[in-house]
């Protein structure tokens, strides 16, 4: 069954309502913290997302190699998500992806609902938006369109979007370049907790078995920004995600017990730490809570890709030589598939407590 076309964030946006529907309104608790993403992202005291320039990653120079290597396993240590720069990835090609991503949801609805997903059926990909999935019923101010990029021999093309027609070559080639970076990040982390280079890959499953999934995140214009969120407060299951935006602010991080706004920084790719890689490290390395706000003026699009392990094939558990007496492992040995489900079941335990 598709969904009713009503159901969709984009037509509330454009309905002209003053007023959110109330499961869109966040539990009071939360709403002290939420303020205009325009202001916050303009304030400059207190602390920021620190900015990792890469371009010395693999430098010649030890001395310069270790300098940047060191700078990514600190943030990686102390904030787990950080701006990428001088990443590798040519401008023009995010540029492209970014083009192609905004044409596809500047279709009109009808045109985005033929590639509709289904979660009710288990098909989760393509274009859909969130479906309550706590006790409370509360719903995210956000439409989405969900898909494997890579490893190319496990795509389904078939629900990729036909147009605009670089799409698929966009993205394709971004997965092919993002999957490098990937190795060239977990090299560098691997050798940061005392393991050798391609520990952390082989944990996640390596060139054959570790998933990119992109998830291009469509936040329409609130008509009342102050009591909705885009996404809600989570960390990502994944090993590493990599995020690029359309340059409108939006990601809060949970850092030292408040709120911090990422800044728009041009030409970088911000990266997360996500569970798997905090698992792995026995939490050296930390997957931070984080959110989305939205706002009155503009659109806000991001584009997610998560690395993510194999479902059922690895166990995921605090690496044996991370783990002695004085560091007991932070956590039990869980499959993939079994890390979301506890976390799925803690939410809606948490949500079910605080009725």
């Amino acid at each position: 069954m598709v969904r009713s076309v009503e159901a969709r964030v984009e037509s509330l946006s454009s309905s002209g309502i003053q007023a959110i529907p109330k499961e869109y309104v966040r539990p009071q608790e939360e709403l002290n913290s939420i303020g205009n993403i325009f202001e916050e992202e303009k304030k400059e005291e207190g602390p920021q997302l620190p900015t990792i320039d890469l371009k010395n990653i693999e430098s010649e120079d030890k001395a310069v190699r270790d300098k940047c290597r060191e700078e990514l396993k600190k943030a990686a240590t102390e904030w787990g998500v950080m701006h990428l720069v001088n990443h590798g990835i040519p401008d023009d090609l995010t540029q492209r992806v970014k083009k192609a991503g905004q044409a596809f949801f500047d279709q009109p609805i009808e045109e985005k609902e033929k590639y509709a997903n289904d979660q009710a059926t288990g098909k989760i990909q393509g274009y859909g938006s969130k479906l309550a999935n706590n006790a409370s019923g509360q719903l995210e101010w956000e439409d989405y369109f969900f898909h494997l990029i890579y490893p190319e021999d496990k795509r389904n093309l078939s629900i990729w979007p036909k147009t605009p027609s670089d799409y698929i070559e966009a993205t394709s080639e971004y997965a092919r370049q993002l999957r490098g970076l990937a190795t060239k990040v977990m090299s560098v982390l691997s050798l940061g907790l005392g393991l050798e280079e391609g520990r952390l890959e082989k944990e996640v499953g390596g060139l054959e078995e570790l998933l990119l999934q992109m998830k291009i995140n469509y936040y329409p214009k609130c008509p009342q920004p102050e009591l909705a969120l885009g996404v809600e407060a989570h960390t990502d299951v994944s090993a590493l995600t990599f995020i690029l935006h359309n340059m409108v602010p939006g990601l809060q991080l949970f850092y030292q017990g408040k709120w911090v706004t990422a800044k728009c920084v041009p030409n970088s790719i911000i990266m997360h730490i996500g569970d798997t890689i905090e698992i792995l490290s026995n939490r050296k390395y930390k997957s931070i809570l984080h959110r989305g706000l939205v706002n009155k003026e503009k659109v806000r699009i991001s584009w997610a890709v998560f690395c993510e392990p194999p479902k059922e094939k690895i166990i995921l558990k605090p690496l044996p030589e991370l783990v002695s007496e004085a560091e007991p492992a932070q956590f039990p040995p869980r499959t993939f598939a079994q890390h979301i489900e506890h976390k799925i079941f803690r939410k809606s335990q948490e949500s079910l407590g605080s009725k």
